[in-house]
């Protein structure tokens, strides 16, 4: 279950309302020392707060500061008029803040509230008789009525504990204010009892003082999930959270300043973090954090610096501070000073045959005749999470027979080992299996998939991604959440380049992948290379990047099949004399020389990526006459080059990128006719005027972006049905060319900061064309004379939009100022939108007539019963004060339950967004409905990034051709509420509700 969110502009978890003379010195008394216990910030006022008519100040911002309102609605509550304001303020907070409201029903019963009978008819009767304010007396009743609606508590005198009673409440509200939970494992199983171990080294119920935890063990044994695991359960105690992860792999590539800058931005919140020095990072750590109880967990550490630039001592944090140190180094926490350290455990035998049962089946219950196996396997791996995590992939959907021959292979290696029984998974792959997981461990640990599969393709054909899932699904790699970068766990890196290290121990020329820095200057200085090594992959170090690389500009002569060579980092004073003819990979940043050596022919090289390089435009024409086989050509940066020469002679590129040449004017007709290129990018050339024509038939995406001096769109010679995206944002482009009409297929265009450009109408006939991005597009004119309308040269007068490309789904045009009413009411269509799916931005305030309810301010409901609408539009009008602000959506079902998107959007003043519910992505599913087959209340509030964001104004429509409207309602269905006032009905909202952890009724007899 996703855990509630939680904003640090609050002060308060929870503020109480009750009538005091009640409740103060019984029930709410209890009830306050409860939530304290719990460590929830609970607002309880003091008696003089009560003594005037109206609510105070500081009573309205202790309403508008909290996340949680409790009402204790007594007997003699709504005889104060200062509860029942107090009432109506806080059922204002829950549209103009989102304040959740939990009424408890004390010895009362909620019809009376409802229907304003019994105690609060007569003290409202009296309240009328006393005030002439008709408005005031409404605001009560209103207040009232809403407050009754909302699910609730109930409890009566004798009818249970009242201490039980309020533990519900407790234990709801905790679970309301908890922040959002990490991801822990996919298997988490083993985790209580050493939580509970860490727990009391943490101690987190006191706060004298700051407590250091170092948590430390072997890789793999599960150090950094026992850390998230403790990050979610202890967060709601703590003002301040950073979770730092991944510091040994972080500080090498980025730096201590980059991970100082991570723990100040996530602990002080601001997000642009400028710090010149470590020294300086120290300072500020410890000036900003010294009066803030945080929680700061800093994930695998390796080095005295570490800690040091990010933990120091214990005063540079409040008081009640907690910082957990995960290493796989226990000596690093003892020369800290660090006293509180726990050993991860290895898991037990029922634990260990859990993980193992569930990775290698994929559930909990398993054939019998699998119970030996099993047990000999837990036996072997002697819990280890990681080697069950990889043997269990490994074994998945083998028979008995594959696993006993597994497990005789596990047998032959030293179960003590951890690198051997990882091995025993990789000596399982085929071949080439092997060498991709090599490779990548080695060498592309952290790339993109998509370079990662180019640069393996040339290496293993068409076959390597058949072999990245199967290395995938055997868990020795991982995808990002997304799917875009390839990673695997720091066990499963050592254990490849240990088997690559094996291969030649103490000479590091005679292996087949070479890494490390040391190594590689060592060949490379000493021409010690060999035929054996087939990568060299060289990224230097911050601190030694710019160390001169004194070499033998003959070393790689002696390596004739070196395949792939890349070097990121690292200062060459001097070229090569010589490269070898097998390489198919070349990529040299700041490559050191104006030309490759005259005998280089390589006749297989399928990737050259040469950035800021030094080469001229006429020293880039002799050496494309090299590359017949190449594939991809990449000149990023290259600050000499002015042109692209002719590239007729690559008939085979595919991804062709100048990247930032600011000094590039030219580009050959011949790069429009490259048949197989799908990528092209000439983003920001600033330079560049002009693009030749094209008809580049495999084109699948251009980009053009940045690229402020071009004026023109080139001239589309022919069908080009692969071109998805079309980047043109921040250029000079007049217009676009009536040959658009044969990019058939388009689906993106972006044309943001293009001033006033020419459309063909043709481009309203594209039948995929889903996403336009227009922001401050200045205007556009028609190409095609309309009968009727009044010819300028070749541009049509009229500004009017010709109509819509028929699946536009996304339409961005922020600030476009030149777009007149009549085309924002064709933007505004209602078939349009009804297709579903669409996100518009559009300039001016206007909500179409066809929409179903509208509403003044940031929230807007309806009622719905059976399920939640398939198909739910929303409308936006704001900010109100602001220029702009970053809103997201957020929909709550009956008072409760919230669904908040999952990213933020921006708005502008004077600026309609209208969008449909179904894209914004929420953690829960909308459509799991507490109340079957009863009327839910849903509210569809949207939340500024900033306190003061608030919109103007919200519409929301249902479209009538996916949900039955007998099923919608856009007033309160019940009229008055007559909801479930008799005892059977409560009975089934609490059966119903409890399993939510959304009602406790105490009404049991």
């Amino acid at each position: 279950m996703a855990a509630s969110s939680c904003s640090y502009a609050f002060s308060y978890d929870v503020f109480l309302s009750f009538r005091g003379s009640d409740t103060r010195h019984g029930f709410v008394g209890n009830l306050y020392k409860a939530l304290h216990d719990k460590g929830i910030h609970t607002f309880i006022d003091d008696e003089k707060l009560q003594g005037g008519e109206e609510i105070t100040p500081t009573l309205m911002r202790a309403i508008e500061e909290s996340r949680i309102a409790i009402t204790v609605l007594s007997h003699n509550y709504a005889s104060s008029s200062f509860c029942l304001d107090e009432l109506a303020s806080i059922i204002d907070c829950v549209e103009r803040k989102g304040l959740l409201v939990l009424p408890v029903f004390y010895n009362l019963d909620p019809s009376d509230v409802r229907h304003q009978k019994g105690s609060y008819g007569e003290a409202l009767a009296k309240h009328e008789e006393r005030f002439k304010a008709k408005e005031r007396l409404e605001k009560w009743k209103m207040a009232l009525h809403q407050v009754a609606n909302l699910s609730g508590y109930h409890f009566k005198q004798g009818n249970g504990y009242e201490y039980e009673f309020i533990g519900r409440i407790v234990e709801l509200v905790s679970s309301k204010i908890n922040r959002a939970l990490l991801h822990v494992a996919e298997y988490p199983v083993g985790l209580e009892s050493q939580m509970l171990e860490v727990m009391k080294l943490l101690d987190v119920g006191t706060d004298d003082g700051v407590h250091v935890i170092g948590i430390h063990g072997i890789g793999g044994i599960g150090k950094t999930t026992l850390a998230v695991a403790i990050y979610n359960l202890v967060a709601n105690h703590f003002d301040g959270l950073c979770f730092l992860e991944n510091v040994r792999e972080n500080s090498e590539k980025h730096g201590l300043q980059h991970l100082q800058s991570i723990v100040l931005s996530e602990l002080v919140g601001e997000k642009q973090m400028n710090i010149a020095s470590v020294k300086h990072g120290v300072s500020m750590i410890q000036h900003r954090l010294q009066q803030k109880k945080v929680l700061l967990i800093v994930d695998d550490v390796d080095k005295h610096e570490q800690l040091r630039a990010v933990v120091g001592k214990p005063d540079w944090f409040g008081p009640g501070s907690r910082i957990i140190v995960t290493t796989r180094d226990e000596q690093l926490l003892a020369s800290h000073e660090v006293k509180r350290t726990y050993e991860v455990k290895e898991l037990n035998k029922n634990d260990a045959l859990q993980l193992l049962t569930w990775k290698a089946f994929k559930t909990e219950k398993v054939d019998p005749s699998y119970v030996e196996v099993l047990n000999h396997v837990v036996t072997y791996a002697a819990g280890l999470p990681l080697a069950l995590e990889v043997i269990g992939s490994n074994l998945f959907g083998k028979n008995i027979q594959e696993w006993k021959s597994a497990i005789n292979q596990y047998e032959r290696v030293p179960n003590n080992q951890i690198l051997k029984i990882l091995k025993v998974s990789f000596d399982a792959l085929e071949e080439e299996e092997k060498s991709v997981f090599l490779d990548i461990a080695c060498c592309f640990k952290g790339y993109e998939l998509e370079e990662v599969e180019d640069i393996l393709h040339i290496h293993h054909g068409d076959c390597m991604k058949y072999h990245i899932k199967v290395l995938v699904d055997k868990s020795l790699l991982k995808l990002s959440r997304h799917g875009t970068m390839v990673t695997l766990h720091d066990l499963l890196e050592n254990m490849g380049k240990e088997i690559v290290r094996q291969e030649s121990p103490k000479d590091p020329g005679k292996r087949s992948r070479l890494w490390f820095h040391e190594d590689i200057i060592q060949v490379l200085e000493d021409n010690t290379g060999t035929s054996e090594i087939e990568i060299i992959h060289l990224d230097c170090p911050l601190l030694d990047n710019e160390e001169i690389i004194e070499w033998n500009r003959k070393a790689f002569k002696k390596m004739k099949n070196l395949k792939t060579l890349i070097i990121k980092n690292g200062h060459f004073f001097n070229g090569p004399k010589y490269l070898p003819n097998s390489l198919r990979v070349l990529e040299w940043w700041r490559y050191p020389s104006h030309d490759l050596p005259s005998d280089f022919r390589p006749k297989k090289l399928a990737t050259c990526k040469l950035p800021e390089s030094c080469f001229t435009s006429l020293e880039l024409v002799g050496l494309l006459k090299k590359f017949m086989s190449m594939r991809i050509l990449n000149l990023d940066k290259s600050k000499c080059l002015t042109q692209i020469p002719d590239v007729s002679g690559l008939p085979n590129l595919e991804k062709l990128s100048f990247q930032h040449c600011q000094s590039l004017t030219t580009i050959h007709g011949s790069v429009g006719f490259l048949y197989k290129l799908k990528t092209l990018s000439a983003f920001g050339c600033t330079k560049l005027m002009s693009f030749p024509p094209i008809k580049l038939t495999s084109l699948e995406k251009l980009n053009l972006s940045r690229c402020c001096s071009l004026e023109s769109f080139p001239e589309i010679l022919g069908k080009m049905e692969n071109l998805r995206g079309l980047q043109l944002e921040y250029t000079a482009i007049k217009e676009l060319p009536s040959s658009i009409h044969n990019l058939s297929r388009l689906q993106e265009l972006q044309l943001a900061n293009c001033g006033v450009v020419q459309l063909p109408s043709s481009i309203v006939m594209m039948p995929e064309l889903t996403d336009i991005i227009a922001w401050k597009w200045k205007g556009w004119q028609w190409l095609k004379q309309e009968v009727g309308e009044e010819k300028v040269g070749s541009i049509v007068s009229s500004k009017e939009i010709r109509g819509i490309p028929p699946n536009l789904k996304h339409f961005l045009a922020t600030k476009c100022e030149s777009l007149t009413a009549s085309s924002t009411s064709m933007f505004l269509n209602q078939e349009l939108h009804e297709a579903g799916e669409t996100q518009f931005y559009l300039p001016g305030e206007r909500i179409p007539e066809w929409f179903d309810h509208q509403s003044k301010g940031p929230s807007i409901s309806f009622w719905f019963r059976n399920k939640f609408p398939d198909k739910v539009l929303c409308l936006v009008i704001g900010p109100m004060d602001d220029e702009s602000g970053m809103f997201r959506p957020m929909v709550i079902i009956n008072g409760n339950k919230s669904f908040p998107g999952s990213g933020y959007f921006m708005i502008h003043m004077d600026h309609t967004y209208i969008f449909d519910l179904k894209r914004i992505e929420c953690e829960d599913s909308l459509y799991e409905v507490p109340l079957e087959n009863e009327w839910n209340h849903a509210e569809v509030t949207i939340v500024g990034l900033e306190e003061t964001s608030i919109v103007k104004e919200c519409g929301i429509h249902v479209f009538k051709q996916e949900s039955s409207m007998e099923d919608i309602r856009f007033s309160d269905p019940y009229g008055k509420r007559k909801l479930e006032d008799d005892h059977n009905s409560l009975e089934i909202q609490n059966l119903q509700l409890v399993k939510k952890h959304r009602f406790v009724d105490m009404d049991v007899s």
